[in-house]
């Protein structure tokens, strides 16, 4: 009988090669795991400075000289901080800016705050027609304000003689704001109704149950929709070009741009400088709110 003995060394080799595919396995799998981490970021980095450039060259060209601006110099010769205060002494500067923080701040309180209840019904309440509504409130939505312009115009202007002034863009705000509800009432969609059902039990009526129970969880919607709205309004020009542009005190900073770069034609480290004024508001105010507004977003669902 034959006795047939395996070599040690092989057996070694046999016993250590699984070892070794492990290792290489985790070698391979933490190098995919850089080169995306590297891939991802190297996305995002050229995505950041694609945004960020243009901030960039209008801060520039906003601290430059006169005889330096648009040219082929890109950084400023000499620090010309005084092109702000500039802008600030122009005239009518100070009341561009009051009227904007009423249009803006005005307009965001009177939309939110009547959006809300009607988000809340349509969102809490079951009635008959709810989602006619609902697809009379998208439809609004998808309403160009360019279509109503001419009869809404002559509304405001001959039948309550309002024309120059900005109240034909803020009163209208006081009767909700399409987007407004759609965004609220998609939020509100997500919120259980065992909370609701469990206030009416403890005798809360409708309104105590929504503003004692719904809306503290809805702050992080509520937060969303009014900075967009707020934006909205700080930016809008259309709106004060057709209403306001007859009367100057009433021009907003959007529409009273457009005449500061006339007056400054030649100047364009002037009207960069207004325009870094303009914008600065918007960006520490977004800087500061943020949490809430990419919270407020991504709870909002899109449950029907």
């Amino acid at each position: 009988m034959t006795t047939i003995t395996r070599s040690p060394v092989r057996a070694t080799r046999k016993s250590a090669s699984p070892g070794r595919r492990g290792a290489c396995a985790r070698h391979t799998a933490r190098r995919r795991a850089a080169l995306e981490w590297i891939a991802i970021h190297s996305l995002a980095i050229a995505a950041a400075l694609f945004f960020l450039l243009p901030f960039v060259f209008v801060f520039l060209t906003a601290v430059m000289s006169d005889d330096q601006a648009l040219t082929r110099d890109l950084w400023p010769h000499t620090w010309e901080w005084g092109n702000f205060a500039t802008v600030w002494n122009t005239p009518g500067f100070l009341t561009w800016w009051r009227n904007t923080l009423l249009y803006a701040g005005l307009g965001t309180v009177l939309a939110v705050g009547s959006s809300i209840p009607v988000a809340y019904a349509l969102a809490k309440f079951r009635f008959r027609g709810r989602n006619l509504a609902m697809m009379l409130v998208i439809a609004t939505m998808m309403l160009p304000p360019q279509v109503v312009v001419v009869p809404m115009y002559l509304f405001w202007a001959k039948q309550l003689d309002l024309a120059g002034t900005l109240w034909p863009l803020i009163i209208p705000f006081a009767f909700g704001n399409a987007f407004t509800v759609f965004l609220l009432r998609q939020f509100l969609l997500t919120i259980p109704r065992d909370y609701t059902e469990a206030a009416r039990i403890d005798g809360c009526g409708e309104l105590r149950t929504m503003v004692r129970i719904v809306l503290p969880m809805a702050r992080p919607a509520i937060a969303a929709v009014a900075l967009f709205h707020f934006f909205y309004c700080w930016n809008d020009y259309f709106g004060p070009q057709i209403y306001a542009s007859e009367n100057p005190a009433a021009w907003t900073l959007s529409y009273g741009l457009e005449s500061f770069k006339g007056a400054h034609r030649t100047d364009w480290n002037l009207t960069m400088a207004a325009t870094v004024v303009i914008m600065a508001p918007v960006i520490v105010v977004f800087f500061f709110a943020q949490k809430a507004f990419i919270e407020g977003i991504t709870l909002t669902g899109v449950k029907g």
